[in-house]
């Protein structure tokens, strides 16, 4: 199983040394919130500074997989609002987000960003609906793939569980767009267990990443939800994508939450064997 740790879990310390212990931890990667990179206009970095991230995660053994938390800087982004200008901007970042994905050699963005997505009025389904389209047609135009990430009601009214997210991307078309399974989400607001969804879901295709995390928020193996049904669900449903590890409180601190969560998981896989 190839799993990517979500570097805002270690973001405390130098990129360059983020990569290193993903890698020396046993993650495969890393998936980055574009906020750490820059807190300002991270859809705005420099291109000989993308070209550093690249080469330092590269060379520590932990490439750049995915991106995610991607609407959270600048502020006051959202996808379904009809200020034109908020609107422009908000499509904008999306846009250059795509492009930085691409640079940074990463594969994959995960739409979450639930309070950029509140959907408040008429019109509002619509706009997020076509700003999806956009950016599944701005990824497939980078031979990446973009994620629509179904959140709980508990985080957003739009997009809530797995099964309305397939309905707006298939609705949509777009080549480049598909959704996702966040385990914590999906524990917090499906009817069925994650590792149902899974060996359902993912032989349609339309499951493209999946994040590892308790419906507590901590890592895996850092609450009561057991990990084996659901990796053993995607062995079984012959997934062939990206894991990320988020959890969202990082117990003791993010450095030891990564170790506990990989070697949970990792262990997991040795009795799968």
């Amino acid at each position: 199983m190839r799993i990517s740790l979500c570097n805002e879990v270690v973001a405390a310390l130098p990129f360059a040394e983020q990569a290193r212990l993903a890698a020396a931890l046993g993650y495969d990667g890393l998936e980055v919130a574009p906020f750490t990179l820059d807190a300002e206009a991270p859809h705005r970095i420099a291109p000989a500074r993308r070209a550093e991230l690249r080469r330092m995660a590269e060379e520590a053994g932990a490439p750049i997989t995915s991106l995610h938390w991607l609407l959270v800087a600048p502020a006051g982004l959202s996808i379904t609002t009809a200020d034109r200008e908020v609107r422009a901007r908000t499509l904008d970042v999306m846009q250059g987000l795509v492009e930085l994905a691409a640079d940074l050699g990463a594969t994959l963005l995960v739409h979450g960003s639930p309070k950029q997505r509140h959907v408040g009025a008429d019109g509002d389904a619509q706009r997020a609906e076509e700003a999806m389209a956009r950016a599944g047609a701005w990824a497939a135009q980078h031979g990446l793939t973009y994620c629509l990430e179904p959140l709980n009601a508990g985080q957003t009214n739009w997009a809530r569980t797995v099964t309305e997210a397939i309905d707006i991307v298939a609705r949509i078309g777009q080549p480049g767009l598909k959704t996702m399974l966040d385990v914590s989400a999906a524990g917090n607001g499906e009817a069925e267990p994650a590792a149902a969804l899974l060996r359902r879901l993912v032989p349609t295709g339309w499951i493209a990443h999946v994040h590892l995390n308790d419906r507590n928020r901590r890592g895996p193996g850092q609450g009561e939800d057991r990990f084996a049904p659901v990796l053993r669900a995607l062995r079984e449903a012959r997934y062939a994508g990206f894991c990320a590890v988020e959890p969202f409180d990082y117990h003791p601190d993010g450095p030891t939450s990564a170790a506990r969560a990989i070697g949970y998981l990792r262990g997991i896989e040795e009795t799968m064997a």
